[in-house]
């Protein structure tokens, strides 16, 4: 999984086996099918490869449109529509002015980078958390589509729940200990397709003292092959809400679909990510009419 999880709402795991229909897999426990898809993706995350792609992130506030590529320095991102509409010449400008920012100032680059390299490793310490949080239980299979998992292959279907025997490390993991839900494995590949939680329960961090997550929180992520055998996350949903230090409301209610995944150069760096984010900032508009369409232009 590429695009990282804020980390209050990363989850999904295993432990022991349960009964197993006639169409799951017989000769694996479902805790060994976890175990063994989660060191796989934990494979995958270091040695990846790197790709340009479309961002639609909707919010209470409205819905973003971005086009995103990942480089050697950082993630670059350009906003290319708000709720559907071009950007004004204004807002243009101060989004490219934000990127040549970040590309002509060292340490705010540094900062971004670090940034992003901490989520990843709040994310894998969740991914690596998950073979002892949960216990599982077979329950069927599914076909993939496109964006879940691989269009025509089957996914296995496990429920998890807390295992009751779980300590969390530290606060990272803790959320694991108040969600239940459901995960879409591809057995042969080894691979997680999805992961569907709620959080059944209020979930303290710190006593309760640094906060909390409020019960019927619920997340979800998709990923799926986005060609030649490259898994990246294409959908991601959350919504959330609990307090921080007992005072400040938490909110985190967004729903992310990644889509129109390109190869991007290996070596490519930040500077050279903005002038590739101009030259295919046409093409979005031209796959998509409704970003294309004037802010002036009334809807039909």
């Amino acid at each position: 999984m590429t695009r990282t999880i804020p980390v209050a709402i990363l989850a999904i795991a295993m432990t022991s086996a349960v009964a197993m229909s006639a169409d799951v897999p017989t000769n694996i426990a479902p805790a060994e099918l976890v175990r063994s898809a989660i060191q796989n993706e934990m494979n995958s995350s270091g040695d990846r490869a790197k790709f340009m792609f479309r961002d639609e992130k909707v919010t209470p506030k409205g819905t973003q449109t971005k086009l995103v590529v990942e480089t050697k320095d950082a993630t670059a991102g350009l906003l290319v529509a708000i709720n559907g509409k071009p950007l004004t010449p204004e807002q243009k400008q101060a989004e490219e002015a934000r990127l040549q920012y970040l590309a002509t100032h060292p340490d705010a680059l540094a900062k971004k980078k670090k940034n992003e390299k901490q989520d990843e490793e709040n994310t894998n310490r969740i991914l690596k958390a998950l073979p002892d949080a949960f216990v599982y239980q077979y329950d069927g299979v599914e076909t993939g589509t496109t964006g879940v998992g691989r269009p025509g292959d089957e996914l296995v279907r496990l429920k998890f729940r807390p295992n009751p025997n779980y300590e969390p490390p530290s606060h990272t993991e803790q959320v694991l200990t108040g969600m239940q839900g459901t995960m879409l494995i591809d057995a042969n590949k080894r691979r997680l397709a999805k992961i569907d939680g709620t959080l059944f329960k209020e979930v303290g961090f710190g006593w309760g003292i640094l906060g909390h997550l409020d019960k019927g929180g619920h997340f979800l992520v998709v990923q799926g092959d986005v060609g030649e055998n490259h898994w990246e996350i294409t959908q991601m949903t959350l919504d959330l809400t609990g307090k921080i230090l007992l005072f400040k409301s938490l909110v985190m209610k967004s729903s992310e679909t990644f889509t129109d995944f390109k190869p991007a150069p290996a070596d490519l760096t930040f500077v050279q990510a903005i002038e590739l984010l101009k030259k295919n900032e046409n093409v979005v508009a031209e796959n998509h009419p409704q970003v294309a369409k004037p802010a002036n232009q009334p809807d039909k």
